[in-house]
């Protein structure tokens, strides 16, 4: 398979390290001030850019038909724009807050915990992220994903940054500190105990892995997908 890789950061070269290593090649390295006049030479597009450009690279994108897999957040409010192009122009997309096969895990042991809980309102919610301080979204697009799992069972219609308590609203700690990967939590407390779910990337290579196996299995499909379609979860 010959992958365009799109942003060509640190997790660009995580991800050229893992398609390398899985058999495939990298045809182009798209960075910051690059022309992507070559990403026609390739099977499938990986896209992790910025929050600040991701939609106008995925609007120059989908009309070439080529597959994306696309790891920026930020765009989310855009949704149904991209989805009616992808389909005007008969394209395929990938697009996760998070490739992690771990993360994605956690979502879904979010979403049922979640369900349990809404039957004892006697706890509280709290969710915590740790990135590293070039992050640059707070809250990151794992921990909104994170949020939009458990509040339909929870009944909470809004997040808020900080760690106080508010009506109707999950507080969300962000905090940035030197060379973490990612660390998400969920957590329910209340006078008597705790429950605490946690998920920690100790690599990137979590991510990089993920979003090619992405690649591989967006081959020869149509539509707009997510990582829950991937990974059949």
């Amino acid at each position: 398979m010959k992958i365009a890789l799109l942003g060509y950061g640190k997790m660009g070269k995580a991800i050229e390290k893992i398609a390398l290593e899985r058999g495939h090649t990298v045809v182009t390295r798209v960075g910051r001030n690059d022309s992507m006049e070559d990403i026609t030479k390739a099977d499938v597009i990986i896209e992790f850019t910025s929050p600040e450009s991701v939609l106008g690279n995925l609007k120059y994108l989908i009309p070439t038909q080529i597959p994306i897999v696309c790891g920026t957040t930020g765009w989310n409010k855009h949704i149904a724009e991209i989805t009616k192009l992808v389909s005007q122009h008969k394209s395929s997309l990938v697009y996760a807050s998070n490739f992690s096969l771990g993360v994605n895990i956690f979502f879904e042991l979010n979403k049922k915990l979640a369900q349990m809980m809404s039957r004892f309102n006697e706890y509280d919610v709290k969710m915590k992220e740790i990135h590293h301080t070039e992050k640059k979204d707070a809250p990151s697009g794992t921990a909104i994903s994170l949020f939009e799992g458990l509040s339909e069972s929870l009944r909470k219609e809004n997040w808020h940054l900080g760690n106080t308590l508010k009506k109707n609203s999950v507080p969300i700690e962000a905090l940035r500190e030197n060379e973490v990967k990612g660390t998400h939590s969920v957590t329910y407390q209340n006078e008597i105990d705790r429950i605490e779910i946690i998920h920690t990337a100790q690599t990137r290579d979590g991510f990089a892995i993920g979003s090619i196996i992405a690649a591989e299995w967006i081959t020869n499909k149509k539509g707009i997908y997510t990582m829950k379609d991937v990974l059949g979860l």
